[in-house]
């Protein structure tokens, strides 16, 4: 494997995350937008705060 095709995998990832974390956060009544583009700065750690956050009234 290069290092072409792991940076691809690498960016996928990442990306696959930004929209799991867009659901979840549209699921906890918040911006699916604004944590999509959360994720994509902080990545896991924008999931951590997401899933120990309570769901918006």
């Amino acid at each position: 494997m290069d290092a072409n095709q792991l940076v691809n995998q690498y960016a996928v990832g990442w990306g696959t995350l930004s929209l799991i974390n867009a659901g979840i956060a549209q699921g906890k009544n918040r911006s699916g937008f604004n944590w999509f583009l959360l994720t994509l700065f902080l990545g896991p750690l924008a999931t951590l705060f997401l899933v120990v956050s309570n769901k918006k009234e």
